[in-house]
């Protein structure tokens, strides 16, 4: 039953420390975003912090590279 215990607690652990790692990779664009663009294009809006993580997690999505290790 303990090792249960273990193994349960570092995926809880190893789940919540991706989650504030992503949140940590997100907060230069929220910043950028909120600095930069809304000052240069007035169609832009502030974006939160939450909806600058999906922007993050988005453009992983759609711009994720790609390696061809056959050379």
């Amino acid at each position: 039953m303990e090792k249960i215990l273990v193994i349960v607690g570092t995926v809880v652990v190893g789940i919540a420390g991706i989650l504030i790692l992503s949140f940590l990779l997100s907060w230069p664009v929220y910043m950028l975003w909120n600095g930069c663009l809304v000052e240069a294009v007035p169609a832009f809006k502030e974006v939160t912090w939450l909806q600058a993580w999906g922007i993050t997690v988005l453009c992983g999505f759609l711009f994720k590279p790609s390696f061809n290790s056959k050379a």
